[in-house]
Formats: C-alpha cells, structure tokens, sequence
C-alpha cells in the first residue's frame, strides 16, 4: 500500500483548513477595525463624544454615560446608520437626573359684567368641590369658564390661604383681575367711588392672612362735583381749605402749592373730580389764593365762575383795593369776580340776634336762640328730630321778629351741617355762620363747605373748622379680625350653644348666646367668617355631615335674622372630622360636638397637620359649646363654639 499519496492528500487539506482560518481571522479584524472606525468618526461628527465604540466580531457595542434618554437614542440612531442596525448593541447607560421641580403654582382670575374666568394650575390635593362652591357663591347669577388645570405636587403651605383670601375679595369686586401665588396676591380692581375705594383698600389690608403679600390697585371714577368750588381762608387759627376740588393733577399740585406758600400745612386735601368750569381753575385758583395771602386774612371763594374776595375786619382800604384790582385783572377769562371789605361794628349798637346749636359726643342736642315765627321754629325741630332723633334732642328757641333776612336759611343750613359732625357746635350771627367740631370723616370739612356754599351762596360769610379725629372714623376703628373672633371667645366662655336632641333647632337658653355674638359681629364689618359644625363619630358619616351642616346653616339664619350683615359669611358642616378630643369618652364626645367661628381660609382645627388647639397665628382658645339639651343623645346632637384667632 502507497502511503505518500494519502498523506499528501491530507497535508494538503490541512494546509488548506490552517489557510482559511487565518484568512478569515484576517478578514474579520479588517472588517471589525473598519466598522469600529467608521462607526466611531460618525458619533464624533454628530457630537456624541461619550460614546465608547468596541467591536464583538460582526457586533458594534456601544458603551459609556448618555446625558438623557434621547442623546442615547440618536447615538443608536447614528450608529445604525453606518453598519446594519442588527448589528448595534447598545450598552449605554443613561445619567442620573435631578428630580423634576414641582411646578409654580398659580391661578388668573377676570370678573366683570360678562362673568368670571378662572385659568391656571392648583394642587391636585385640592378639594375641587369647595373650590367650586366658592366660586359660585362668589359670581351668584354670573356664568363661570374654568380652565383650571391640577398637578399632583405637594401644597404649598400658604396656598390654601391665599386662594381663600382670593375668592373672598372675588365676592365685593365685580370689576377685577385677580393673581394668585402662594407667596403674594395681586388685585387689580375698580370702584365705584371713592368712599367704596377706601373701603375695600381697608378690608382687604384688614383680612390678608399671615404669610401671604398684598399688591393691591384700586381706581374709582371722580365724582362729579356740584358746584366745583374752592373756600379757602386765613384767620387767627391759620390758613386751608374749607372746601377744594381739582380737576388734573397738575392743577392740584398749583393749588396745593399756593396754599402752603400762603401758610397752610401739610396735608391739604384738594381731591380730583370732573364739573371744572374752566381749563384755566388751576390758575385761577393759585391766582386767587396769592391774592389773599396778600391781603393777610379773609377768605377767597370760587363757585364754579364766580370767585367772591372777602377781606379779615381791619384790612387797610388801600391794600384791599389795590389787591382786588390786580386780581380782577389777573385772573382767566370766563371769571367773575366780586371783592368785600366787611365795615368794623359801631361802638354802642344792642346785641345782635343769634341761634345756636350743640351736639355732645354722647349725641345729645340742644338748640337754643332766636327764630322768626312758629313754622320755621317747626321746621327746625322736625329737622333735628329726623337728623338726631327726639330722645337727646333739647329745644331752647324763642319767635323774635326784625331778624335779618336769610335767618331762617341758615338756620336749617346750619342744623344739616351740624348733623354730619361726632360732636361740635353751630353759632349763627347776622352776617356769620360758624361751625366747629370733630368727625371721623376725613372728607367731612369740604362736604360741609359745599353744603354751605350751596345753600348760603358764594358771598355768604361763613367759617368751618371741622378737626378730623382717627378714632372717630368708623373704618379706621373697625376691629381687627382676630379681635373679632376674640371677643366670640370672651363672651361665650363657658357658655354653650344648643340644639334640640337630634335637631338642627336652637333651644331657647341659646338664644342669648347668639344675641351676645351678634353683637360682636355687627361692629365687624366686612369679616370672611366661616361657622363650622362638627359631631363626634356616633352615627353614620352622611348623617353626621348632614346634620352638621344643618346646624351651622341654623347659627347663620339666627345671625341673619339679627341683622348681621352676613354677605361674606359660609356655613359648613364637617360631621366628624377634625376632633379636638376623644370619641371613646363621653366628655370626648360632648367637646367634638361643636360649632367653631373663625376667619375663612384659616383652616380647621388640625387641618393640614396644624395644632387642634390653634388658630391662624398658633394658640386658639374654646369659644364656646353647642350640644344636645341631653347630652345623653347620639353624636348628631350637639356642637361646640370654639373660637379661632384667625
């Protein structure tokens, strides 16, 4: 048998395999080193330096730290474009990112004549319900678009109680914008007049809660003024207004300034209005004003055109014409001007007639002094008794006859402008009127100018020196509150509001108590009360929901029913929830059955985590009680008034 044939057969074989090996690691390197190259200058053009490129035989791997999930996906994308993207394997991680900031929450709200419109994002922890409620008590007939979107994110801790302030204002704002975050509320809103401007600056500067910023604009149209008048005088007390209306602001700051210039302090009040007589009042004013200081005492009066100079007894003849004359001439066209020198009373003459008038800071009045006949006396008394009532009103007048003409004009003038003080005091002479005294209106002393003016004429001589007095103004004395909600917690402390067994009916021991806080609340005008009633857990949930809100509805009725003004009052029952103490007691019971009055938005009694015996600042105190007249009765029966400082 011939070996050398088989042996070179196999030899050659495997020569043959050794070569294809070798070839084909050759081949798979090449093609490996290519597709690594390639695919690696391709993440560089495209920027994905972070991308490690290694090759797995025909496999592309790719490795390293992706910024985000779509840098990582467009690197895979890349890659599949330059070999087949069977062959990418992605090894990639992506990085770690932050975690996503909970969004800014905040709410736009419009109100005018075409209803409300609400637009923004709210805590999904919201109740949607309440929010609703509120809304709708706000806008009454009104249509409502809410476009309020919610995120589940946690609550900020004051943005419960800025929203509540929110909807509150809503309510006594029909023409405004309102901007809700949880660190500020921002009102843009229009007012009626100027009276309801200040109102509503107060209440709101009064019931902004804790933690939350106030930017607030309030515009009201100028009054229309009747006559458009200036009275301003310099006697021995000094020099102002008695009266004063501008129509620019401009011809306020000349007005203003030629009053001071002539001796008047600061502040000086010259409110705006539409009536002006003439574009030219500023100058006319200024003109006037200049021309008294000159002269050193009298009064200078502008009555729409006409523009009446009377001179201080003893004023030197000469100066008075040559003042007069210049002033004739100086001032704008469209001006009538007339100038009086009052003659110095002769030695010897009897006493002049004379009628007086007072009124006590207790309301008492008495009227005393002369009267021409029985029907003016009449008139007189009619006018006080429906001005001051009969109760405090003295009667001390007397018919004389020869009394000057006009007597009984000024008398009534007189009396009316009397009745729009605290306290003061009217005396009428032949050619004066005087009236002095104290209010808590700060626009008192030119309303009483103008009544004068109006009544008397722009060449009747008068004075009015009316002292505005904080502690008068019924606004500026409102309490606060949470002297409010305190003065609920003295006067029903240890006291108890009732219900009948079962019922939502006040027994007739309870009438007393709510007397007691009606009257409190009759001096807190404007004050987002909320009347909350609870149960203890005896009973159904419904039931107790039910019967809770039945029994706060009755607190709100009974306040109602004395006149309590109750426009920004809510009723709500909360049933069981909130207890301040506990159900497995009897005395637990008979605390959780209760009926609490605080300031809206001020939040329950252990609401959000908040101490069971706070209130808005911290420190709450019981108010007082409601049960069942036997405190023996199922967890419906009873409620607890208990006071909350805010």
């Amino acid at each position: 048998m011939r070996l050398a044939p088989i042996i070179a057969t196999v030899a050659a074989f495997f020569l043959a395999g050794a070569g294809s090996v070798v070839a084909a690691r050759t081949v798979t390197t090449s093609l490996e080193k290519v597709s690594t190259t390639s695919v690696r200058e391709a993440l560089i053009d495209h920027g994905y330096e972070w991308v490690s490129v290694q090759s797995d035989g025909l496999q592309v791997v790719l490795e390293g730290e992706a910024p985000s999930e779509a840098a990582r996906f467009r690197a895979i994308s890349t890659a599949g474009g330059v070999v087949d993207a069977s062959r990418v394997i992605d090894s990639m991680r992506v990085a770690e990112t932050d975690r996503i900031e909970a969004p800014d929450f905040a709410v736009e709200i419009l109100r005018n004549d075409s209803g409300i419109s609400l637009i923004g994002l709210i805590p999904a922890a919201m109740d949607r319900g309440r929010l609703d409620a509120r809304i709708d008590d706000a806008s009454g007939d009104q249509p409502v678009a809410d476009f309020l979107e919610a995120a589940d994110y946690p609550m900020p801790p004051t943005w419960r109680a800025a929203m509540d302030y929110a909807l509150a204002s809503l309510r006594d704002l029909p023409q405004s914008k309102i901007s809700v975050t949880a660190e500020r509320v921002t009102i843009t809103a229009i007012a009626e007049s100027e009276a309801e401007k200040s109102r509503i600056e107060t209440r709101l500067a009064r019931t902004l809660p804790d933690g939350v910023g106030l930017s607030l604009v309030v515009t009201a149209p100028r009054p229309v003024v009747t006559p458009f008048a200036v009275r301003f005088r310099i006697d021995e007390t000094g020099a102002g207004f008695e009266t004063c209306n501008a129509d620019t602001e401009e011809s306020q700051r000349r007005i203003s300034a030629a009053a001071m210039e002539a001796g008047a302090e600061a502040p000086l009040s010259c409110p705006l209005a539409l009536g002006v007589p003439s574009p030219d009042w500023g100058a006319a004013v200024e003109t006037g004003i200049d021309g008294l200081a000159e002269i050193g005492g009298g009064s200078v009066t502008f009555t729409d055109g006409d523009v009446l100079l009377v001179a201080a007894e003893g004023t030197d003849p000469d100066l008075f014409d040559r003042v007069a004359g210049e002033l004739a001439n100086a001032l704008p066209e469209g001006f009538a001007f007339e100038a009086v020198l009052p003659e110095a009373p002769r030695v010897g003459e009897t006493e002049p007639p004379a009628f007086t008038a007072t009124l006590s800071p207790e309301g008492a009045v008495q009227i005393r002094g002369r009267v021409p006949d029985e029907m003016v006396n009449s008139m007189v008394e009619n006018l006080a008794v429906a001005r001051f009532g009969r109760e405090d009103l003295t009667m001390g007048t007397r018919v004389a006859a020869d009394l000057p003409q006009g007597w009984s004009v000024r008398i009534m003038a007189g009396v009316e402008a009397l009745s729009m003080l605290s306290n003061g005091s009217l005396v009428i002479g032949p050619d004066e009127l005087a009236i002095r005294g104290s209010t808590g209106d700060p626009e008192a002393s030119a309303e009483i100018s103008a009544l004068l003016v109006e009544k008397l004429g722009e060449e009747a001589t008068f004075t009015a020196d009316i002292a505005y007095e904080e502690s008068l103004d019924p606004v500026v004395g409102l309490p606060t509150p949470e002297e409010c909600i305190r003065r609920i917690g003295i006067v029903t402390q240890g006291r108890r509001i009732l219900f009948d067994p079962g019922s939502a009916t006040l027994t007739g021991e309870t009438q007393n108590v709510i007397d007691d806080i009606a009257e409190i609340l009759r001096q807190c005008l404007d004050l987002p009360m909320e009347i909350a009633g609870y149960t203890d857990s005896q009973g159904s949930e419904d039931g107790n929901q039910r019967l809770s809100q039945q029994r706060a509805d009755a607190v709100l009725s009974a306040l109602r029913a004395r006149r309590v003004p109750v426009s920004t009052f809510s009723a709500v029952g909360y049933g069981e929830a909130d207890p301040i103490a506990d159900n497995e007691t009897e005395a637990g019971r008979e605390a959780n059955r209760r009926i609490e009055f605080r300031i809206a938005g001020a939040g329950a009694a252990g609401d959000d985590g908040a101490d069971p015996e706070s209130d808005a600042d911290g420190a709450g105190e019981e108010a007082g009680g409601a049960d069942d007249a036997d405190a023996s009765e199922e967890a419906a029966a009873d409620e607890a008034a208990t006071e909350q400082d805010g």
